[in-house]
C-alpha cells in the first residue's frame, strides 16, 4: 500500500517512526496549542508528485521548485518520521525571490534558483540572483551574488517554523498547530510533541525574532561579491527513545554499487540506471547497532522505512553489483523473523497489501518469506561467501518450514495461500491462492532444495518433489483456456473458483530464478503457455505504451490511476522485461522496454514506484501518481535491473562458472558494462551491437561460457 490511507497490518513490520500513514486523527486532537489554528472541514492527504524531494535516509526535505517552504502539505525538513521544519520562507527586502529553477542534483541534494528585483534597477537582466543548495541531512547554503554595477543595501529575512508533527500525520492531511520558538545561540528552538528542534545560523543573524520565528540580516553586498549564509536543522527526543531507530549510511560506509560504469548506444539507458542508482543510494539504512548491514527503505516519503518485501527486492535486482546489499538485507530480515515455539514460526513480518478489487488484501509478509530462500540461493551463486551463507542457513530452513505448513494445511486443493494466516484469521478470511505466490514458492522450493544439497542438510528432494507436482497441478487448475489460447488465472478462491482478472502479477511467472550452472530454474507454464502469456502482456489491455498496467483495461474496474487497479508499477514491468528475454521472447522484451526506457526519460531517470496506466497519446508524458513514493527501492533497483539483464551474465560461483547471453537483438546498442561484482572481484562485459557478448574483465578461477 502506497498512498495516505489508514494501515492494515497482519504482523506489524518494524519501520521508521512515521513510515506508515495512519488514519487522521479525531478532528479535536489538533486543537491545543500555540500558533495557528488547525484548519476546519475535510481534509486532503498529502501528495508529493510535484515536489522536489531530497533523500537521505533516515532524513528527507521537500518543498515546491521555488524552495520556499510555507507550512503546506508535505513540505519540511525530517528526520526519522518527525517534521523538524515546517516554514523557511526567505525574503530579501521584503519580497519572495522569483523562482527560475528547482531540481535535483543528486538524490539527497537539489539547487534552487531565483533573483530580486532591486529597487530603482533599470536594465531587465536580473543583478541579484538568490542560490540555495539544500541537503535533506537538515542543511541549506544560501548565497546572494550581486552582478549589478551598483551596492545593494536591504534586509535578508528568513521566517522559521514547525509543528513537530509525525510523517503519518501529516500525510493524511492533518494541519497540527505552530509550536512556538525561542531563541537560542545564533538561531531558534522548539520544543513539544516529545522533541526539540533547532536552527542555526553562520553567521550569526543580526536580529532574532523569536515571537515572529525571524532571523535577519542587514546586508550590503557590492558588485562582482557575494554572501552566503548557512543554516543547519538538528531534531532531538526530549527522552531517549525504547528502541533506537535506524541510521543512514555513514560516512565511513560506501555504497555498494560505487565501481559500476555503463556507456550505451542509447542515452535513455545510462541516465535510467545512473540516477535509479543514485535514488537507491538515498535510501539505504542500517539498524543502529549494526551500521555495517545496509538494506534499502520502501521509499520516500511513504514508506521511509523497512518494508522486507521491497527490500528484499531491491537486494536481489541489484546483485549484479555486489552481494553487500543482499547480505545485509538477509541479516536485518532473520534478526526479526519470527522465532521456534512462535505463533507464525519462521515468517518474515510483513504489512497487509491492497489486492486489487478483485482479490481481499495480501499479505507481504508471504512474499518476504519466500523471497529470503531465494535471495540467499541467489546470492550465494553470485558469490556470496560460503561461511555467510552458511550462518543464514538456518533462517531459510525456518521460511522454508512455514511454507510447508501452508502447503499441508489443505486449503485451496492445497496451492499456497499466506503463510501469515493462520486458523480464525483463515476462518474469518478464507484466503486466496494466488497466481503469483504460487510462482514464488515454487521457485523458492526449488531454491531451497539446492541450498540444503549444497550444505549437507535433509530435505533437498522433498522440495524437488513438492515443486513438481506443484507444476502439474498448477498447469491443470490455474490455466484459463478462451478463445485467444488461454491465460493462467490470477488466483484460485477457497472454494476452487477461478479469479479469470488479466493483471501485471502474472509476471511472475516468469521470473524463473538463478540456478546451477546460470541455468534459470524450471518454471509453472510449459512453453506453449509461455508464448501465450508473452503475447497477453504485449496487447493494448495490458499494455499502455508506458509499461504494464496492474489490472487489464477491459476490465470494469479498471482505473489508470488505481494502485493495484490499472496504474503502471515499474517492478513488474521490469520483471517482464527481464523474463521475456530470458524465455527467449526478445520482440516482447523490447516493446516493454522501450514504453520503460521512454518513460524514465520523462521523469529525467527517477522513476516513481508507480503512474498512471493511461494509454499512451503522442507528445503527451505519463501522469505521475499523487501518493506515489518517489524514490522508491523496489522501482529504483527494477529500473536498473531491465537494462543490466540484457548482457545476460549469469553465474555460478560455487560450480566454478560465469554463463553470459546476453539479448541477441541488442535493443540498446552497444552496451558497456564495467564495475559488476561476481565472486566479489569486478567484472566488465561489452555487448555489441549485434548482440555478441566479450568479457572484459573476470575472476580467473571462473570458467566463462555463452550458455
Amino acid at each position: 500500500m502506497t498512498a495516505p490511507r489508514p494501515a492494515q497490518t497482519a504482523i506489524p513490520a518494524e519501520t521508521v517512526a512515521g513510515s506508515r500513514p495512519v488514519a487522521p486523527p479525531r478532528p479535536d486532537a489538533a486543537q491545543a496549542g500555540a500558533g495557528r489554528p488547525a484548519t476546519q472541514g475535510r481534509r486532503q492527504p498529502a501528495t508529493a508528485h510535484s515536489d522536489v524531494l531530497c533523500v537521505s535516509a533516515p532524513a528527507m526535505a521537500a518543498s515546491g521548485s521555488d524552495g520556499q517552504l510555507h507550512g503546506d502539505g508535505l513540505h519540511g525538513f525530517y528526520r526519522s518520521g518527525i517534521r523538524q521544519l515546517h516554514r523557511m520562507e526567505l525574503r530579501l527586502g521584503g519580497i519572495e525571490p522569483l523562482p527560475l529553477q528547482g531540481e535535483l542534483i543528486t538524490a539527497a541534494q537539489a539547487r534552487f534558483l531565483g533573483f530580486v528585483r532591486v529597487p530603482g534597477e533599470l536594465d531587465p537582466d536580473p543583478a541579484l540572483t538568490v542560490e540555495r543548495l539544500r541537503h535533506a541531512d537538515g542543511t541549506e547554503s544560501i548565497t546572494l551574488r550581486n552582478a549589478g554595477s551598483r551596492p545593494v543595501r536591504l534586509p535578508l529575512e528568513i521566517a522559521l517554523g514547525t509543528d513537530l508533527g509525525s510523517l503519518a500525520e501529516i500525510g493524511a492531511g492533518t494541519r497540527l498547530p505552530d509550536i512556538p520558538a525561542q531563541v537560542q545561540s545564533a538561531g531558534l528552538r522548539w520544543i513539544g510533541r516529545g522533541h526539540s528542534a533547532t536552527v542555526s545560523a553562520r553567521p550569526s543573524p543580526h536580529a532574532v525574532l523569536a515571537g515572529a520565528g525571524v532571523l535577519r540580516w542587514d546586508l550590503e553586498v557590492q558588485p562582482g561579491a557575494r554572501w552566503a549564509v548557512e543554516l543547519r536543522v538538528e531534531l532531538e527526543p526530549l527522552a531517549p527513545p525504547p528502541v533506537r531507530p535506524p541510521t543512514g549510511r555513514g560516512a565511513g560506509v560506501p555504497a555498494p554499487w560505487t565501481d559500476l560504469r555503463i556507456r550505451c548506444d542509447d542515452p535513455r539507458a545510462e541516465q535510467l540506471v545512473t540516477r535509479s542508482l543514485d535514488a537507491l543510494d538515498g535510501l539505504l539504512l542500517a539498524d543502529a547497532d549494526r551500521p555495517g548491514d545496509l538494506y534499502a527503505a520502501s521509499g520516500a516519503p511513504w514508506r521511509f522505512g523497512l518494508a522486507p518485501a521491497d527490500a528484499l527486492w531491491a537486494a536481489r535486482l541489484t546483485l549484479p553489483l555486489g552481494t553487500r546489499l543482499a547480505v545485509g538485507t538477509l541479516r536485518a530480515l532473520a534478526r526479526r523473523q519470527q522465532p521456534a515455539g512462535s505463533r507464525g514460526e519462521g515468517i518474515i513480518p510483513g504489512p497487509l497489501r491492497h489486492a486489487g478489487p478483485e482479490l481481499p488484501p495480501s499479505c507481504t509478509a508471504t512474499e518476504a518469506t519466500l523471497l529470503f530462500v531465494t535471495l540467499l540461493a541467489e546470492a550465494w551463486r553470485w558469490g556470496l561467501p560460503r561461511a555467510e551463507a552458511a550462518e543464514l542457513l538456518p533462517a531459510a530452513e525456518r521460511a522454508l518450514a512455514a511454507l510447508r505448513a501452508s502447503a499441508e494445511s489443505g486449503l485451496v486443493d492445497g496451492f499456497v495461500a499466506d503463510l501469515s494466516r493462520l486458523g480464525e484469521e483463515r476462518a474469518a478470511t478464507p484466503p486466496a491462492a494466488r497466481c503469483e505466490v504460487q510462482a514464488q514458492a515454487h521457485r523458492a522450493a526449488l531454491h531451497g532444495a539446492e541450498l540444503l544439497e549444497a550444505f549437507g542438510r535433509p530435505g533437498a528432494q522433498q522440495w524437488r518433489d513438492w515443486a513438481q507436482e506443484l507444476r502439474g497441478r498448477f498447469r491443470e487448475r490455474f490455466w484459463v483456456d478462451d478463445l485467444s489460447g488461454g491465460r493462467p488465472a490470477a488466483a484460485l478462491t477457497a472454494d476452487g473458483r477461478s479469479v479469470n482478472a488479466v493483471t501485471s502479477s502474472l509476471v511472475h511467472l516468469l521470473d524463473l530464478g538463478l540456478g546451477a550452472e546460470g541455468a534459470a530454474l524450471p518454471g509453472l507454464l510449459d512453453r506453449e503457455q509461455t508464448r501465450l502469456l508473452a503475447q497477453r502482456l504485449v496487447a493494448p489491455e495490458l499494455d499502455c505504451g508506458w509499461g504494464l498496467r496492474t489490472l487489464g483495461a477491459k476490465s470494469p474496474r479498471f482505473n489508470p490511476l488505481g494502485h493495484r487497479s490499472g496504474a503502471v508499477r515499474v517492478l513488474e514491468t521490469a520483471l517482464a522485461v527481464s523474463g521475456l528475454t530470458e524465455a527467449g521472447f526478445e520482440r516482447e522484451a523490447g516493446t516493454l522496454l522501450e514504453g520503460l526506457l521512454d518513460a524514465g526519460a520523462q521523469f529525467a531517470g527517477r522513476v516513481p514506484e508507480m503512474y498512471a496506466g493511461e494509454q499512451r497519446l503522442p507528445n503527451c508524458p505519463p501522469v505521475p501518481h499523487p501518493a506515489a513514493c518517489r524514490p522508491a527501492a523496489a522501482s529504483s533497483a527494477a529500473a536498473t535491473h531491465a537494462v543490466l539483464a540484457l548482457a545476460g551474465v549469469r553465474p555460478d560461483v560455487p560450480g566454478g562458472r560465469a554463463a553470459v547471453r546476453p539479448a541477441s537483438t541488442a535493443p540498446l546498442g552497444e552496451l558497456e558494462l564495467a564495475g559488476l561484482r561476481v565472486a566479489g572481484e569486478p567484472f566488465s562485459v561489452r555487448v555489441s551491437r549485434i548482440g555478441v557478448a566479450v568479457v572484459e574483465e573476470a575472476p580467473p578461477q571462473l570458467q566463462l561460457g555463452q550458455g
